[in-house]
């Protein structure tokens, strides 16, 4: 399954209001559920958490990808956020986050779970690309730049 078939305008929010790592979580956790993707946020929370404990996903260039097994879903989910300014997130090289992807996956469905983190590390290598999804301006505008690359 390719990222942009789980993408939809509705799970995308940008800029997001959080000033913290754990708020960031929240906030998109709090997306899935609008979007009525989950339904148990705390539950989800727990799994994003106890992922979280075991090393940051915060990776290098701005990019965190919170992510965690959880039988709250039953196919792969994910939920998109832009911080322009920044947030720490305390990331591999201790520069601020901006470009956040919240994946969730059942817990028997492994193999699109590190396919999605794969799909992820491959289009964020672009410098141009994550330059234009932070600047972009709403939800569908990002939507689009996504469906572009």
């Amino acid at each position: 399954m390719a990222l942009i078939d789980i993408i939809q305008e509705n799970i995308i929010k940008t800029p997001l209001v959080s000033k913290s790592k754990l708020e960031v979580i929240r906030e998109l956790i709090q997306i899935l559920k609008d979007a009525g993707k989950i339904a148990n946020t705390e539950n989800v929370y727990d799994a994003v958490y106890k992922r979280e404990t075991l090393g940051s996903t915060g990776l290098a260039n701005g990019i965190a990808v919170p992510h965690a097994k959880t039988s709250e879903v039953d196919t792969l989910t994910m939920a998109i956020g832009v911080a322009p300014e920044g947030i720490d997130y305390e990331a591999l090289d201790g520069q601020p986050s901006r470009l956040f992807f919240l994946l969730l996956a059942a817990p028997s469905q492994s193999g699109p779970h590190i396919e999605a983190l794969a799909e992820i590390a491959s289009i964020t290598k672009s410098e141009a690309f994550c330059r234009m999804v932070i600047q972009a301006k709403s939800a569908r505008e990002i939507l689009n730049i996504i469906k572009m690359d």
